[in-house]
């Protein structure tokens, strides 16, 4: 039992598989950026001759040729900022930013983060020759914040993480704007217009909904090699492309047709039925979920790490250190991250909170914003990418320095931070940590004690909503879990239907004698006598089941032929469409889904945190 529907499997809460990814890709691009400080001071010479290599792909008579680095810093980081994208546009669409109220904060909070590191930095460089590579301190690297926050922050829960990454999504859109306008160079505007024009073609495509992947891949190379030949950085071609890419959660009916193509693929087992049904099922999921699961390993495993091994390299011997340590380029970047950040991010909060009486705020504790503005004082990806196109020599050695000390002293300060919060009374640490702000409610429309089925004291202060079927093989492997969440005496348990009907012929039946059921008062009897022989459910079966719970049998036969129900398992239907939900067992816990598996231990978890959060009460109806 793996505690997953297939449907589980596929659909991620937006960000919950992106934080796993990322926290797990941290580790790697540390020792990539530490393999990388080794290879330049042991073997100079070949770590830079490496990288200026040069490598040349050649068509008739166009060609590109530039040396290895470019081709990881604007070739394979487009990549990365294609994933940056389209994890901006997920948020958008099914995160929270999907209330378009919760975004003030994070971008002024991401506009006002950039703003602050960067009249420090000026205000330290004062004018000097290191002044005009005041970008280097401004942009956060919000996959190397998220995967540290993992690592450093034990125990801290997820939405301190989305937090960070909700505030700072703004901060690499804003930044590739600021290389694309301010360290471009020598800009060439035919191929600009080029670029446009096929960006036109690309959203084109979007529109008319093409689905070859081919078309798409064509049409992005040829837009990163206008951009390329622009003058202008082509990874904004990355993060343009991604932004596009809409995300949603499968419908029910796409996810009805696709059985049906796979069902006829069983009855004619052909070439093409096979490639229609393989199409179909892959056509349910999103561009954004299908692009996201195809780049961001890739982006986060290799392309990352891989740009960290080609950057971070910097020939460190004692006189360098006296330089770098008292150049105004090196503290110009160290101040601007590690005070300029958290003063920004603290700050927005805090003025946003009292100038709107508490209507917007953070969606976390204060402790949590605190140490978003700590982590936030790691700049590595965009701050070295602009540092290669602002400084060359000494200077350019010197900016690096600058972020990797910053990068350093931000996790230290991190993790004092999160250290300190959990010294705290249990109470008095999650209110820190998670606030006390309503989250928003996925479940539509709330409990109803009048209409619903609940199991449990009415005033609980946790609810858990199953949607189900039960002919559902993943929800009779469930059960066990839910029956085991039912005992706490604070909990409140609730079934509504999802009829699987496409897949489960008998499930329609099945919710139907449920609701016969409970009209003679056995609704949970019923419902565990068929959850508990999932294979025996024909009419013949639930008669019998209906005579072993004493029911008026020949009442509830009729009303079984007479589908007397159908219109109330249709209202659960309808509720499970509202809810975004299209699989089985999905599990909401106080109005929020549940992602993930769904094993006892994760349950309990889960209702632990929802238990916690409950526990503090929003100052603001």
């Amino acid at each position: 039992m793996q505690g997953r529907t297939p449907w589980a499997r596929q659909l991620g809460a937006p960000l919950r598989a992106f934080l796993r990814t990322e926290a797990g890709s941290a580790g790697v691009l540390v020792t990539a950026i530490a393999a990388a400080l080794v290879w330049a001071n042991v073997a100079t010479g070949s770590y830079e001759a490496l990288w200026h290599t040069e490598f040349s792909v050649n068509l008739g008579a166009y060609g590109i040729s530039e040396d290895l680095r470019t081709w990881v810093n604007s070739g394979l980081m487009t990549l990365f900022f294609l994933v940056v994208g389209l994890e901006a546009r997920r948020e958008f669409d099914l995160g929270d930013l999907r209330e378009r109220r919760r975004f003030v904060l994070p971008a002024l909070a991401g506009l006002v983060g950039m703003l602050i590191p960067v009249l420090i930095y000026l205000a330290v460089t004062a004018g000097g020759p290191g002044a005009h590579g005041w970008g280097v301190a401004m942009s956060t690297d919000t996959a190397l914040a998220l995967g540290l926050v993992a690592l450093l922050g034990r125990g801290v829960p997820d939405q301190v993480r989305v937090f960070l990454l909700t505030v700072f999504v703004v901060d690499d859109l804003v930044a590739l704007v600021v290389i694309a306008l301010v360290y471009s160079e020598d800009i060439e505007f035919m191929p600009l217009a080029v670029a446009v024009v096929t960006f036109g073609v690309f959203i084109s495509l979007r529109v008319f909904r093409v689905k070859r992947s081919a078309v798409y891949a064509l049409v992005g190379i040829v837009l990163w090699a206008a951009m390329l030949a622009s003058g202008v950085d082509p990874v904004v071609a990355g993060l343009a492309m991604g932004l596009t890419a809409v995300a949603y959660t499968p419908a029910r009916e796409r996810l009805e047709e696709a059985s049906g193509l796979f069902k006829l693929f069983r009855e004619q087992p052909t070439p093409e039925i096979a490639r229609s049904a393989a199409i179909g099922v892959i056509e349910t999921l999103s561009p954004n979920d299908r692009l996201q699961r195809r780049f961001h390993p890739w982006s986060s495993y290799v392309i990352v790490p891989l740009f960290g091994l080609a950057n971070a390299g910097i020939t460190v011997d004692g006189g360098f250190l006296v330089r770098a340590y008292t150049s105004p380029v090196t503290w110009g970047v160290i101040l601007g991250y590690l005070v300029g950040k958290p003063i920004a991010v603290v700050g927005v909060s805090a003025a946003l909170t009292w100038m709107s009486g508490g209507r917007i705020r953070p969606g976390v504790g204060w402790a949590s914003v605190l140490g978003s503005g700590t982590i936030a004082g790691i700049g590595f990806t965009v701050s070295l990418l602009i540092a290669a196109l602002a400084f060359e020599g000494p200077e350019l050695a010197e900016a690096k320095i600058g972020v990797l000390t910053a990068a350093a002293g931000a996790s230290v300060l991190t993790w004092a931070v999160f250290r300190a919060t959990r010294l705290l009374p249990k109470q008095r640490r999650a209110r820190a940590l998670l606030g006390d702000t309503e989250g928003i409610i996925d479940l539509i429309p709330e409990v109803d004690p009048e209409r619903d089925h609940c199991r449990g004291p009415l005033d609980a202060s946790v609810t858990v909503v199953e949607y189900g079927d039960f002919q559902c093989p993943y929800c009779g492997q469930a059960e066990p879990a839910a029956r085991a969440l039912i005992v706490d005496a604070d909990l409140r348990y609730v079934w509504r239907h999802l009829p699987l009907t496409d897949v489960h012929p008998l499930a329609q039946l099945a919710a139907e004698a449920a609701e016969a059921a409970a009209e003679q008062g056995k609704f949970w009897e019923m419902h565990d006598l068929m959850l508990d022989d999932q294979d025996h459910l024909r009419i013949m079966d639930i008669l019998r089941y209906a005579d072993q719970l004493g029911l008026d049998v020949d009442r509830f036969h009729d009303e079984l032929m007479d589908h007397t129900y159908a219109e109330r398992v249709a209202q659960d239907v309808d509720s499970a469409d509202l809810s975004g939900v299209s699989g089985t067992p999905t599990f909401f816990i106080n109005g929020r889904r549940h992602y993930g598996a769904y094993d006892v231990a994760t349950l309990k978890e889960a209702v632990k945190a929802a238990r916690i959060r409950s526990s503090l009460s929003p100052k603001v109806p």
